[in-house]
């Protein structure tokens, strides 16, 4: 199957779910090219964390991913796809 690569961008604004999150992420880890994430900054009335995934999969699991990630309360995240 043909793969894409693609940076996902996760915001995370509620640190109570970071062991989804980071569950999630490692259910991914074979098609994780690399991962930075700057830790919790002050953000007008809390704190923020900020994770970029660099990511090589068929498009159906970025999909499935940023999908999964997207649903857990206080994370967001968006995805930007290299032209093919």
């Amino acid at each position: 199957m043909e793969t894409r690569i693609a940076l996902i961008g996760i915001i995370v604004t509620d640190v109570s779910h970071t062991a989804e999150l980071n569950s999630l992420l490692s259910e991914y880890g074979e098609y994780i090219i690399g991962r930075m994430g700057l830790p919790h900054h002050k953000y007008e009335d809390g704190e923020v964390a900020i994770i970029s995934i660099a990511i090589e999969a068929p498009q159906d699991k970025i999909s499935a991913l940023s999908g999964k990630l997207g649903m857990l309360s206080g994370i967001s995240a968006k995805v930007m796809y290299a032209s093919k």
